[in-house]
């Protein structure tokens, strides 16, 4: 018996569904869409040339790493700035990262000082914002900052911990990115210089303080009864 070859047909798909989630990705991150925008299949659809089945599949992607919404009976939809979810995920930050933080003070070794080195001169040798790739932190710098953030906790030996910060970083990513918008003034970059010099210094106390500061002011940004809202128009 003549066996049938299998359809090429999911894979297409796949492959369509992985350029649309790629394509509402970057547009979401580089600020095209404002917050609360809602995201509608059938216009996507058509931008893109594919069918609802292709974008509904992509949203669900995106809507999975917290850059958007599932609202019932109202389709989809940025994450608006008055969102709790903000806060709650920075509340997990704040509660876990230092903990995590301190471990890799105490368990890091020579090899790990190297590349917490490593990271933050790269990322202090980034520039944050290139023209041409919208308002928001250039796709360059977002990546130098996650490494540097994740190569200070992998002292910590634990990838169940690890795992959880690369959880807690997606789900906060779009947060990140308009908080820098809202306080323009903020030194990010001697927040990040502080941090790698007390963890090198093995000064478990100073790095957990000067972390947990450094996510509180990202969480402030964002707070629509806090200061910078405000400030906001």
């Amino acid at each position: 018996m003549t066996k049938t070859a299998p359809s090429s047909a999911p894979t297409g798909k796949r492959m369509l569904s992985e350029q649309v989630y790629a394509h509402l990705r970057d547009a979401i991150m580089r600020g095209d869409y404002a917050p609360g925008d809602a995201l509608k299949p059938q216009d996507l659809a058509k931008q893109q040339g594919v069918s609802l089945a292709v974008v509904r599949e992509a949203l669900v992607r995106v809507v999975g790493e917290g850059l958007a919404d599932r609202l019932p009976n109202r389709g989809f939809a940025v994450p608006a700035f008055s969102d709790r979810r903000w806060q709650e995920i920075a509340e997990a930050r704040r509660t876990i990262e230092p903990v995590v933080l301190r471990l890799a003070v105490e368990r890091g070794d020579v090899d790990w000082e190297a590349r917490v080195r490593a990271a933050h001169h790269r990322l202090a040798r980034t520039p944050p914002y290139v023209p041409g790739e919208g308002e928001h932190y250039s796709a360059a710098w977002a990546e130098a900052h996650r490494v540097f953030h994740r190569t200070l906790l992998e002292g910590c030996g634990n990838p169940v911990l690890l795992e959880t910060f690369d959880r807690l970083w997606t789900a906060s990513e779009l947060a990140r990115r308009w908080a820098a918008q809202r306080t323009p003034g903020r030194d990010g970059a001697d927040e990040h210089r502080r941090l790698e010099e007390a963890a090198l210094a093995r000064d478990a106390d100073t790095a957990a303080e000067v972390l947990t500061q450094h996510l509180t002011r990202t969480a402030a940004a964002l707070d629509p009864a806090g200061p910078a809202a405000q400030r906001t128009p």
